[in-house]
């Protein structure tokens, strides 16, 4: 592998695992301070997919498409979480996993309804639309340096909201113990509304942001949510700083392993995951198992 295929495939991983990153923080938050084991959090990305690609078909914009998008999206995690989520606090796991993969079900539905079966494609911004020359063969589009700027900048400011606002306090305190934020006055259902409207936004505007890097299509939240999954485990259930660790190598192992070891490159993330628990069973940034 020469050097400038080597930085491309970098970059690559980087950028993908930072778009992980958006849908896994949504996706631990949501673990880690409600305790509900959302199967529908990939339909969220999916359908931010799918809004992306309708609202920049009738706008010509994707940032106009975006900037409508998201607060769209809030609305309908809102009515989500009113009608379904907020019936599953303090339920068994069981419960949780029957309502929300019937969600995966309703959603898939509403999608085929409003959009149909076909695949499409988003265009990229025109303004980005050039290439970052890497060496004399190699270039990266302009639009994956933007994507992945963009995905640093939402962590830098979801670390901050979380470390330096009272509402960060809170989720904090709720993941630890929920039941005592609750006795000290605070409104912990408004808490969990917020957290997970504010997971499912998240979900939606990665869907948005890779809409132009991949096809739309019917069920292409399973896929992001599996990986979603293996990055929260990694990472440690709860934490933002181990989803953002282990998006990135979930990213890096995925992009690699499709290089370099084609026949069995699905296999690459699952042996990541395998190793680090076998390292660290609660994940990278999980809290250290006790001592017996």
């Amino acid at each position: 592998m020469t050097l400038p295929l080597f930085a491309l495939q970098l970059l690559n991983g980087v950028e993908y695992g930072l778009l992980l990153f958006l849908v896994a923080s949504g996706l631990t938050l949501v673990f880690g301070v409600l305790g509900v084991l959302n199967f529908a959090h990939g339909s969220f990305y999916m359908l931010g997919a799918y809004l992306a690609y309708w609202l920049s078909e009738r706008t010509g914009s994707l940032l106009v498409a975006v900037l409508i998008g998201v607060p769209v999206m809030l609305l309908f995690a809102l009515l989500v979480e009113r009608l379904a989520i907020s019936r599953l606090y303090r339920r068994d796991h069981l419960s949780q996993v029957l309502l929300t993969y019937g969600l995966v079900l309703l959603f898939n539905e509403l999608q085929r309804a409003a959009f149909g079966n076909e695949v499409h494609g988003v265009p990229t911004p025109r303004a980005l639309a050039w290439s970052v020359p890497l060496g004399q063969m190699q270039s990266w589009p302009a639009y994956r340096v933007f994507t992945a700027l963009a995905c640093l900048g939402i962590a830098a400011a979801l670390r901050q909201v979380i470390l330096r606002t009272r509402f960060g306090m809170r989720v904090r305190a709720g993941a630890t113990d929920a039941e005592t934020v609750e006795a000290l006055g605070i409104d912990v259902r408004r808490l969990f509304m917020g957290v997970f409207c504010a997971g499912a936004a998240l979900a939606a505007l990665a869907g948005m942001l890779a809409a132009p890097l991949t096809t739309v299509y019917p069920g292409m939240g399973e896929g992001v949510l599996v990986l979603s999954f293996v990055v929260v485990v990694i990472g440690g259930i709860g934490s933002i700083r181990g989803a953002f660790v282990g998006a990135l190598l979930v990213g890096l192992a995925d992009t690699f392993g499709k290089v370099l070891f084609p026949q069995v490159a699905s296999a690459t993330v699952y042996a990541l995951m395998a190793v680090v628990l076998i390292w660290r069973p609660r994940g990278l940034a999980g809290a250290p198992a006790e001592s017996r």
